[in-house]
């Protein structure tokens, strides 16, 4: 990016994340190009105030709102404005101090304030998958409306996007996601069933918050990528597929109607679509590890084992039931990895609950965004009988 423009102005809504904190990363290797200037997180108040002390930003919001009292005492001699609460959350995404929003917070909780900063036209950084799987029709609508671009961050829909820049004009046969099968490729039911907390946690080859990296172990992380990537895209849910590469050089490909076939590689590590995501439309270099073609190695393709990793196939059934189903699933699958890593329900169990709550909810084929978070209370509280939380 040349020097001649001004910083870009952004908005971390999650710094405190994975994500979040490799997106401050980036911006602190890049301070001619970008600067922060609203830093949010939900409860980890230590890691937020070295990160607004450092980084300077113009406004905090901690969500948590019996965290408030030390934030604003500890950033009192900084001059940054400190709010508390959900309200904030959603207010300091409609305000005009930024200009480009990385939407990080984890789950569900990231959907409104990411709506209100597409509703202000600011573009979008999108970490939160959650957000189109559970209203994409909606969050996509006002895209359009607001004029909001929306760049993806996950590594698969980046890699797709970067596939398609100068394709506009021609029609996609199919995308095919690429995933590595997580911690427990090749692995059976019998194994599976005493998998606990910690086993799961160790993911081959990204480094990732919780949440994502057990929804990566169930394959449940590829099922609600292909949500993500039919509402990114205005795919049909038959042009989305899912391929094991257990080596995670190739994010994903797309094929065009020739059959012509575009991926995008890269060694594993998520700087790499945020850098992209924040400069887009410009590549700005960075000093990231670079895949070696001539060091001998193979790429692997596989189909996913969706009998024994059947959260693929109720996801693949949500996307093409559509309606409020894949809010439910993704409430469902919440409670269940939540459960999960308190150790209060197994590895195989956590498939159970979230099939066994997609039977229970009713279905609404055009939900309005009320009924979405309705779907949203009722599959949580119905999961959570489940389990006994």
């Amino acid at each position: 990016m040349s020097n001649s423009h001004p910083p870009k102005r952004i908005a971390i809504f999650g710094s405190t994340g994975s994500i979040g904190t490799q997106a401050l990363d980036v911006i602190g290797a890049n301070p001619e190009s970008f600067s922060v200037e609203v830093l949010t997180a939900q409860s980890n108040e230590e890691l937020l105030i070295k990160q607004a002390i450092h980084f300077k930003p113009n406004i905090v919001v901690i969500g948590d709102e019996k965290k408030y009292p030390k934030v604003k005492e500890e950033l009192s001699s900084h001059n940054i404005k400190v709010f508390t609460g959900e309200s904030a959350l959603e207010e300091v995404a409609s305000m005009d101090v930024y200009d480009m929003m990385i939407a990080a917070i984890v789950g569900f909780a990231g959907l409104k304030p990411t709506l209100k900063a597409i509703e202000a036209g600011k573009g979008i950084a999108l970490a939160n998958k959650e957000t189109l799987v559970v209203a994409g029709d909606i969050v996509m609508q006002k895209a359009v409306e607001h004029r909001a671009p929306i760049i993806p961050v996950d590594s698969e829909h980046s890699a797709i996007f970067q596939c398609l820049v100068g394709e506009t004009r021609n029609r996609i046969e199919k995308v095919i996601l690429t995933a590595s099968g997580g911690p427990f490729l090749g692995r059976k039911p019998n194994f599976l069933v005493n998998v606990k907390r910690d086993h799961a946690l160790q993911h081959p080859n990204w480094t990732m918050g919780a949440k994502i990296t057990i929804d990566s172990a169930t394959l449940m992380n590829k099922g609600l990528e292909m949500i993500e990537a039919k509402w990114l895209f205005n795919l049909q849910p038959e042009q989305v597929q899912v391929l094991i590469h257990k080596e995670s050089i190739i994010h994903s490909m797309v094929q065009f109607e020739d059959g012509s076939i575009k991926a995008q590689m890269g060694l594993p590590d998520m700087k790499l679509p945020i850098q992209y995501a924040l400069a887009f439309p410009h590549r700005i270099p960075s000093n990231l590890k670079r895949y070696d073609f001539r060091k001998p190695a193979q790429l692997n393709f596989e189909e996913p084992d969706t009998k024994t990793f059947r959260n693929l196939t109720l996801a693949t059934d949500a996307m093409y039931k559509g309606g409020n189903v894949p809010c439910i699933l993704n409430a469902a699958n919440e409670i269940a990895v939540y459960a999960f890593l308190r150790n209060r329900v197994g590895f195989l169990d956590m498939t159970d609950v979230i099939e066994k709550t997609m039977g229970h909810v009713s279905f609404i084929k055009n939900p309005t965004l009320e009924e979405y978070f309705e779907s949203d209370g009722e599959a949580r509280n119905f999961a959570a009988s489940l389990i006994k939380l």
